[in-house]
Formats: C-alpha cells, sequence, structure tokens
C-alpha cells in the first residue's frame, strides 16, 4: 500500500493519470466528444477570458448562453452564478462555467446553491476528475490565473469527461445531495 491506498487503487489512479494525458494530448484544437447546451457567466474580473471561452465553445458545436456580465464595470459575482446555475437546475443547460479573477468565489457562490457541484480547475487532470468521480455540473475557472490556451485544455478535458459508474462514486455523490438536504 503506498500512500494509504490499495492496490486497487493505485491501478485506478494510475488509469485516470493515463487517461488525463491522452485527454490532454488528443484534444489540442479538437471539440471533445458530445455536444452541449451550456450556460457561461463571469463577473467583471472574468470578462477578459469569457469572450474567448463562448467563442470556443461555439466552434465545438456546443449551445451558449451568455448570463454576462457584458462589460468590465463591476458586478457581483454571485448574481451571476445565481443565473448560470439557474440555467443549469432549470434544465435549459447540461453543465455551467463561471469565470472571475481567480474562480475561487465563483466556486464558493455556484457550491452555495442546493443541487450545484462545483469545482475550481486550472488544469485537465481535475477538470475530467471532477466529472468523473463527483459529477460536477459547474466548472469554475480564474482568468488572472490561466488564460485562453490553458483555458481550452481545462474546457476540453471538463466536457470530455462523463460521471463513472463506478459504485464508490455514485455512492459519494448521493452523500453529497443527502448533506444539502439537512
Amino acid at each position: 500500500m503506498i500512500g494509504g491506498m490499495n492496490s486497487n487503487q493505485q491501478l485506478r489512479r494510475r488509469g485516470f493519470l493515463t487517461a488525463a494525458a491522452g485527454t490532454a494530448a488528443a484534444g489540442q484544437g479538437s471539440a471533445p466528444a458530445g455536444k452541449f447546451a451550456l450556460a457561461v457567466g463571469c463577473d467583471h474580473a472574468g470578462f477578459p477570458l469569457k469572450g474567448s471561452v463562448i467563442a470556443l465553445l461555439k466552434s465545438w458545436g456546443h449551445t451558449v448562453t451568455d448570463c454576462g456580465t457584458y462589460s468590465e464595470a463591476p458586478v457581483d459575482f454571485p448574481d451571476i452564478a445565481q443565473k448560470v446555475c439557474g440555467e443549469v437546475l432549470g434544465g435549459k443547460a447540461q453543465r455551467g462555467i463561471l469565470v472571475c479573477g481567480t474562480g475561487v468565489g465563483a466556486c464558493i457562490a455556484g457550491n452555495k446553491v442546493k443541487g450545484i457541484r462545483a469545482a475550481l480547475c486550472h488544469d485537465t487532470y481535475s477538470a475530467h476528475q471532477c466529472v468523473e468521480h463527483d459529477d460536477v455540473n459547474l466548472l469554475c475557472m480564474g482568468a488572472w490565473i490561466i488564460g485562453p490556451k490553458v483555458a481550452e485544455e481545462v474546457l476540453h478535458a471538463y466536457l470530455g469527461a462523463r460521471f463513472s459508474t463506478d459504485e464508490d462514486f455514485r455512492r459519494r455523490v448521493k452523500k453529497l445531495s443527502d448533506m444539502e438536504k439537512r
């Protein structure tokens, strides 16, 4: 046992690392499999990155709802997060994407909304694993942290991932949903 992991966990982890490398290498410039209806939003700090994110998503064939903001004028990220989360929870979008300065505030705001599982991702491994293991439906990124190229790689990994059928992950996500009911 290495680092508290049994051999099955080690093999699974190794498989995910291999998949992450393949996802990152294969994804350059091509669209991930499957098309989504997506809700995208940002605050004023995320505004410079949002335009390239939306253009990229549309070029990949996704339907995108722009939930604002529409300029660099100051706006409160919780207000934008509410709009994006509303689109996801209302069934108008299958997944959401929020961009703010660091992504931290957007992630906190998203996770305050019942039924939303938000993850802050600035790398491809986290971006696909958050969907595969935790059924994340809201990706948060920081425009001050990553630029358009890394954002493209993160989006590719996030949109290319599917929630695992492994019972361990499904049981844990159910427990997350149960926590919201308390």
